[in-house]
Order: C-alpha cells, then structure tokens, then sequence
C-alpha cells in the first residue's frame, strides 16, 4: 500500500486507524451481517451509532446542556440560507467578510433581510482578520457572523469578535475540533466534517435552545427548520448514515489521543515546524500576517507563477498531494488538519528546502 500525504483542504485526509477499523467492518457492523451503509437509520444499531457520536461529541466541546447537537446534509453552504431562515427575526444580520465562504454567506442573507458588512479585510485578498474590537454593530441586528478559519486564505479569529452583546454565528468548517472551544461563547456554530472529522456529505450544527422554534422567516421549507432536525434527534429523514458513523469513529480517536487539548497542542507544533521554515528561507513565503494565520490551512508562495506550477508538480510526484493553492490565492496551501501526521509537515519542509537548493 502506497498512501500519500494528502494536503487537501478537504475532502481531506482522515486517520489511518479510523479507516482501517472501518474496513475491517465494511461487510459486518458489529455482527449484524450488513456494512452500516446498507443499515437502516431506524435500527437500534445506527441509534447507538448516532447516540454516541453526540456524546463523544458533546464531551469532546463540554457542550452544555443548553444547546443541541444535530447532523445534517446540505454542508456548510446550506446553513448560509438555512441560519438568516432560521434565526433572521428582525430581517437584520451583520456579517464580517473575511474570505470567499463568509461572502458566499452574506450574499445569501440579502435574499432575507439587510445584511450588512460590518468589517471586511478584502482590501488586502483577505490576509488578515480585521480589528473586531469596536464594530459598527446595527441595533437591531438578529446576529453577528463570522467564518472563524478561513480555509482559502490561511487565517483565523484568535479573538472572537465583539458582539456588542449580540448573538454570534460561527462557521467553523475548516478549525472544527482542532482546538478547544466555548460553546457558551456562540448561539449556533456549525460545520462540514470533510475538512477535520469525516468524509463529505455531513454538516455538524451546535445550536442554543431558545433559538430552535417555529418562528421561523414564512416559507421555510420544513427541511431547511432547525425545529424540525432538533426534535426528530437528527432523523427527521434518512441522515448521512455512513458520514455520522466515521464522525463517531474519529470522535472516539480524538478521546484516546487526549482530546482537544493535546490535539491543539499537537496542531500548533505542526504549524510551527512549516511557519519556521516559511519565514527563514530564501524561496517560500506565507501570505497571511503571521498575528492572524491559521494552524490548519497554510498558504504560500514563491513569486514567481512558473516556480509555483514547478513546485506542485515535483512535490505531487513525491508524494505530497493536492498542495496547489486555490485559484483565487495562487501559490501552494498546505492543510494540515488533525490527522496529517508531523512526520508529513517534517517530510514537506524537507522536499521544499531540497526544490530550494535545486532550483536557486
């Protein structure tokens, strides 16, 4: 077997262990005689499946009791209409545009309600996170949104905006589970697992109590209600079967490796060893502020377009995959999400200091 090392912002790279035990179960879940993608989702063994990914989930973040944890389809890109849907009362939302998918989402809102861009960094191609210390928040704004990592770009809210005491909305896709977090600081936070947890297909949304009602914007679709996910526990119709049960699977491989904690710790090192080498080289640079950047996405550039195209491929035929940066960037992005092992980030640093030497 010749695996890669896999850079891809996502889908991306899952954890060995996870995809071995989960090929060990293919054609027989647990003695059940089935693979649990053939499982019916009204069965008891997907109920335990389900049941427990919740509550590794929820030990994993402390969620408090306040809060509901559900699994939906659709990916991150639907929570943009389903969240202004939902939680839109006054038809007022401030957004900060810190990257393509927070401006996808405060496109989305103006089809609601007034959405407005209260701070935005996309003066600079998004490679900082703006001062959100002192926002021009609207009075009757119904949240405040944010994309906390910024997958395209490479940075990330160390400090979470000042809300003015409004709620704060998170999309959290691409730094889900890479860190600890407090729930208690958000009124819903979400994400697609394809980036950190699971394959594609999944979308995990964290959500405050009182904002699961039927007051909902007119013509909402009874599928697009958090109401209607939160009290059917995730099953209103045949979920993501397949995603939950390897969310579940890599839940549990979190808790064994120490949980979030340890695996920010972990994740901080990496970064640290590719950041040290983008910042003492002669060829490589990083193209976010180095206050604002990101430990699971990194971008980075040489300059010059031909060398970057020359550097992808060398580095694709070495077994260092899916490192072109997006076309909106340019350059290389590395994704270094929970699962890429340091010996990856060591062996990166190794090939782009040997392209160095060799093509001075």
């Amino acid at each position: 077997m010749n695996r890669v090392y896999n850079f891809s912002a996502g889908p991306a790279v899952l954890p060995e262990e996870v995809l071995r035990e989960a090929a060990a179960e293919m054609l027989d879940y647990k003695g059940t005689g089935m693979s649990v993608m053939e499982m019916s989702h009204r069965s008891s063994a997907f109920a335990e499946i389900i049941e427990d990914a919740e509550a590794d989930i929820r030990e994993l973040l402390s969620i408090p009791d306040n809060y509901r944890v559900l699994f939906l389809q659709g990916g991150a890109s639907q929570q943009f209409a389903m969240i202004p849907m939902n939680l839109m009362k006054n038809r007022v939302a401030d957004y900060i545009i810190t990257g393509q998918w927070a401006k996808k989402a405060y496109s989305e809102a103006k089809l609601y309600g007034t959405a407005n861009a209260v701070a935005s960094s996309a003066d600079k191609t998004f490679s900082y996170i703006p001062d959100c210390s002192d926002l021009p928040i609207s009075a009757d704004a119904d949240y405040v949104y944010i994309c906390e990592n910024n997958t395209i770009y490479g940075t990330k809210f160390h400090t979470l905006p000042n809300t003015k005491g409004k709620d704060l909305v998170a999309d959290v896709s691409s730094c889900f589970l890479s860190e600890p977090m407090d729930v208690s600081k958000y009124a819903l936070v979400y994400g697609g697992v394809q980036k950190n947890i699971g394959p594609a297909g999944t979308v995990i949304v964290i959500i405050r109590d009182d904002l699961v009602t039927d007051d909902v914007l007119p013509g909402t679709p009874t599928m697009l209600r958090y109401k209607t996910h939160a009290d059917a526990k995730s099953l209103y119709n045949t979920p993501p079967a397949y995603g939950i049960y390897i969310c579940g699977k890599v839940f549990r491989w979190l808790k064994a490796r120490g949980g979030l904690s340890a695996m920010k710790e972990r994740n901080e090192a990496k970064a640290a060893i590719l950041y040290d080498y983008l910042d003492n080289n002669k060829m490589f640079r990083g193209t976010v502020v180095p206050a604002d950047r990101s430990i699971m996405n990194v971008p980075f550039v040489t300059g010059d377009e031909e060398l970057d195209a020359k550097f992808v491929k060398a580095a694709t035929a070495a077994g260092f995959v899916n490192l072109k940066g997006h076309r909106t960037v340019g350059g290389m992005r590395a994704s270094i999400y929970n699962a890429m092992p340091v010996e990856g980030v060591r062996k990166l640093v190794d090939f782009m200091a040997k392209f160095e030497a060799e093509n001075r």
